[in-house]
């Protein structure tokens, strides 16, 4: 059965940092590329970030580059994103995905609220 379950998220200060992990089964999680969706209230998806199967690559949206970083384990089968810096405007659910050969995975999301 194919799995993959978010976990780290919560309420955060506005300047705070979270790091968010995904847990992947089911899969070969080291032949699948890996990307962090959002979605803010009231707002449709955003993509945040994508690394490659192997980790040698990484991308970020505009919104987060230089605040978030990407990361994987695939001895761990474990997808992370480091959230620093953060504002109210990252407030939103926080889904990973998986992507290999057009067979697409999404977990269920965590949520993640920045408030003071």
């Amino acid at each position: 059965e194919v799995q993959l379950v978010e976990s780290g998220g919560g309420l955060v200060q506005p300047g705070g940092s979270l790091r968010l992990s995904c847990a992947a089964s089911g899969f070969t999680f080291s032949s699948y590329a890996m990307s962090w969706v959002r979605q803010a209230p009231g707002k449709g998806l955003e993509w945040v970030s994508y690394i490659y199967s192997g980790g040698g690559s990484s991308s970020y949206a505009d919104s987060v580059k230089g605040r978030f970083t990407i990361s994987r384990d695939n001895a761990r089968n474990t997808l992370y994103l480091q959230m620093s810096s953060l504002n109210p405007e990252d407030t939103a659910v926080y889904y990973c995905t998986g992507e290999n050969y057009g067979m697409n995975y999404w977990g269920k999301g965590t949520l993640v609220t920045v408030s003071s």
